[in-house]
């Protein structure tokens, strides 16, 4: 009997087993998060981290036991070993389950309390060496102090599963019976809901008796909060019944207020209906607003029903129904105000005034709605406000940029809480009149979903067959918009879906050239900026040089948002040094500027110092505006293989095949070996290679590059070009003529060729552009290599030929016929 006694005494207290091993262990780890595991206590947990699920992998084929410890920080995916405790429990992996999700259900069981001395690896687990760390027992434990502190945690752990009623009642027996302050300490702290550091604070700690007295402190202050938690609840109990006593209380008052005949709501609904009467809207409409009205005052008034008819009539009376404002259209006033808020622009002032035109005589016309497509910071949005002003329309905007819900354009049905009219009808009551002008601006980036398409809503109301009796979902009743205006903006049509883009008349609007650039400045941003930073002309002086160096080294763009930037930094540094009186007065040129924006940021482009052989001065067109883009050839021995680089698109790819197939159909008329195609490795490069390039505008280019390089013919270093071309050797028309012929006025071209086709569009171009540049329109790509070669390549003659004449001139001569010498 007493050696059974025995052995169940030493089945448990297993931590005396270990304490008689001082020898420490290599062991896998497995890091807890959010957990702390007692001695004999079974545990079960989720492993998802692949270093745990590795880490037990590594246990369950060798002795099952595997080191567990909780880590400092429960928010830290990938912890370090200086973000471990020291102290965890040694435990036996009793099972693993595949679960959902690619975790591991784990179920453990703790064996001894032990504490890591060092961390071997971190990868592809942690592994450490752990030496068993067995509790101070002695007599202590049998002392009146160990019995009073256990009375005590037993106290304070009855009053803790008082205030929580959730705790199962085995739970509370266990502890209260045990006579153990090992157990009991361990039992508890495993069991109630605490902080991680608590828990491991208990356990980290080897003194009993310290044990007991941090449970203590610990279950007392949880009392304490749980107790002030109680006490609240009953504080929000009472609160609840006292707004039910006077809610009920409200009613019998309103009752009262009824009968008495003081009824505010029915004065309310009298208002209502009297505005709809005055409206004089059509049956339909007035119909469905004095149905609203009429359950308005079959509802009592504080309800949530009501405040939603209240919201719904407020919004559709405060419509502009019947409001409008009279069109003053002066063409003479109109063209004045246009060029003084814009330069430039002349085919969109044209179009603009035609519109103007039109309206004056014909003032019921439905159905012109404009767009506006350019690059950003060209002046849409400013151009649609001008037009307004020179009609006398209000003028309303509306952002489409990123709307990716039809509710947004059509509203949301009343259903919902929080619905709200659409975009259109707020629009339209902000403006305060039914003809306003009404600008959708970024119309190309509407976005669809799930939630429906915003663009196919906007058929509707675009369509002068449709907008006269446009429905919204919140209005609910039909609204005309067929006396509206639509201007709508884009930056690019290739984004607009086909059936919007067809309700729209297209006015494409280009970036602006260096010259309108600097008038635009001067005349605009410059005096603008000055009167918003607070100067005179007396105080800062911007020289032109100073705005030409802004437009070509410190800016790139289509239109003048950044120019702007850079001329408000020039002032507020103005405004800084006059202020702290480093000077009087400030005056900024082309020499000094560095000495306020730093260095220049950009170089303007430059044609090369001498002729090269295959480097071709090519042109382009960007959203930024034209830009020179030189392409460069080199011929090197090889086997026939031809390199194409700088990032180049598809359609420029195909662009340089299609030039080589040409040479090497008319080798002989350019002076090149016939079998350069097998014989020599071609390289076609475009410099700036982390550029994306494409388009078919640099098939001539690339051309006349291979011809030169081929030939080992110079091309002309003042000579650029642009223009598709085809297999039989046409050149094709090309677009954003204007832009690039800008670029090769900056950068000193003298001479440019240009598709046969294009011809007409050389009355677009800027009258200073036109007269420093010589203009060659070629229908055939003979003439963009005679243009551009210094010299004309020597014709070859072909092989067949070659035979033939020998054939002729060297007869056959006979046999031991002496070789003249």
């Amino acid at each position: 009997m007493s050696e059974l006694n025995e052995k169940i005494k030493l089945v448990e207290n297993p931590d005396d087993i270990k304490s008689e091993q001082s020898q420490p262990v290599k062991m896998p780890m497995l890091v807890l998060r959010g957990l702390v595991l007692y001695p004999q206590m079974v545990l079960h947990f989720d492993v998802g981290r692949e270093k745990s699920i590795l880490a037990l992998n590594s246990v369950m084929s060798t002795d099952r036991r595997i080191f567990l410890v909780a880590q400092k920080n429960i928010r830290d995916d990938e912890p370090k070993a200086d973000s471990i405790y020291k102290v965890g429990v040694v435990a036996e992996v009793r099972q693993i389950i595949k679960s959902q999700g690619g975790t591991w259900r784990v179920l453990v069981e703790g064996v001894y309390r032990a504490k890591v001395t060092e961390v071997l690896t971190e990868e592809p687990y942690f592994e450490g060496t752990v030496l068993p760390f067995p509790l101070k027992t002695g007599r202590s434990l049998k002392s009146a102090l160990c019995d009073a502190l256990m009375r005590t945690v037993k106290d304070l752990f009855e009053e803790y599963c008082f205030l929580i009623p959730r705790m199962p009642k085995e739970l509370v027996i266990n502890a209260l019976v045990s006579e153990d302050p090992i157990h009991l300490a361990e039992y508890i702290a495993g069991n109630m809901q605490m902080e991680v550091e608590d828990k491991q604070t208990i356990l980290s700690q080897s003194d009993p008796l310290k044990r007991l007295e941090i449970l203590a402190r610990i279950l007392e202050e949880e009392n304490d909060i749980l107790s002030l938690e109680a006490d609240i609840q009953e504080k929000v109990k009472g609160q609840v019944d006292k707004n039910q006593r006077e809610y009920y209380l409200r009613e019998q008052m309103k009752a009262i207020s009824s009968e008495l005949g003081e009824d505010e709501l029915q004065d309310e609904v009298d208002n209502y209906l009297s505005r709809i009467g005055k409206l004089k809207l059509d049956e339909e409409t007035t119909e469905k607003l004095t149905k609203e009205a009429d359950r308005l005052a079959r509802l009592p008034g504080n309800s949530n029903e009501a405040g939603v008819i209240r919201g719904y009539l407020d919004t559709v009376l405060d419509l502009p129904w019947n409001k409008r404002t009279t069109d003053k259209i002066d063409i003479k006033k109109a063209q004045a105000l246009l060029d003084k808020e814009h330069y430039g622009l002349k085919k969109v002032k044209e179009r603009i005034l035609e519109l103007l035109s039109v309206r004056k005589l014909a003032p019921d016309i439905k159905g012109q709605i404009i767009c506006l497509v350019g690059p950003p910071g060209v002046g849409k949005t400013s151009i649609a406000r001008s037009i307004a002003k020179s009609m006398g329309r209000k003028y309303v905007r509306i952002s489409l940029g990123g709307v990716r819900d039809e509710s947004d354009v059509r509203g949301h049905r009343k259903t919902y809480i929080g619905a709200m009219p659409g975009r259109i009808m707020a629009a339209m009551k902000l403006a305060g009149s039914s003809n306003p002008l009404m600008l959708l601006d970024e119309v190309d980036k509407l976005g669809n979903d799930y939630r429906g398409d915003p663009s196919a809503a906007l058929l509707e109301v675009l369509d002068s067959e449709q907008n006269h009796a446009f429905r919204d979902h919140y209005i609910e009743v039909p609204f005309d918009l067929s006396d509206v205006l639509f201007i709508a903006t884009a930056n690019t049509l290739s984004t607009i879906p086909g059936p919007l883009r067809d309700r729209m008349e297209v006015i494409e609007l280009t970036s602006y050239t260096r010259e309108e650039k600097f008038q635009i400045a001067k005349h605009h941003l410059l005096p603008k900026q000055m009167k918003r930073h607070g100067l005179t002309a007396s105080k800062a002086r911007v020289a032109d040089d100073a705005l030409y160096a802004l437009i070509d080294n410190y800016t790139r763009e289509a239109g003048v948002r950044s120019l702007e930037r850079e001329v408000a930094s020039l002032l507020r540094k103005s405004a800084k040094q006059i202020v702290a009186g480093e000077s009087k007065k400030v005056v900024i040129t082309d020499e000094n500027i560095t000495d306020y924006l730093g260095p220049r940021k950009m170089r303007p482009e430059q044609i090369q110092p001498y002729d090269e052989v295959g480097m071709v001065n090519g042109l382009a067109w960007t959203s930024v505006g034209g830009e020179m883009l030189q392409v460069e050839v080199a011929v090197l021995d090889g086997s026939g293989k031809i390199e194409l680089t700088g990032s180049l698109g598809d359609v420029m790819k195909e662009s340089a095949r299609a030039a080589v197939s040409f040479i090497r159909a008319h080798w002989e008329a350019y002076g090149i070996e016939h079998d350069f195609y097998k014989t020599k490795d071609i390289h076609i490069h475009v410099p700036e290679g982390a550029v994306p390039k494409d388009g078919p505008s640099a098939g001539v280019t690339i051309t006349t590059a291979l011809v030169s390089a081929l030939s080992d013919t110079p091309v002309h270093r003042d000579v650029a070009m642009t223009g598709e071309v085809t297999l039989r050797g046409r050149v094709l028309a090309i677009g954003g003529l204007k832009e690039k012929t800008m670029a090769a006025y900056r950068a000193g071209i003298k001479t440019v060729v240009i598709p046969k086709e294009n011809e007409p569009d050389l009355a677009e171009i800027d009258e200073v552009v036109r007269e420093h540049l010589r203009f060659v329109p070629a229908e055939r790509i003979d003439t963009v290599i005679e243009t551009a070669l210094v010299k004309k390549p020597v014709p070859r003659i072909s092989a067949p030929a070659l035979d033939a004449l020998g054939q002729k001139q060297v007869p056959d001569l006979p046999a031991n016929t002496p070789i003249p010498q």
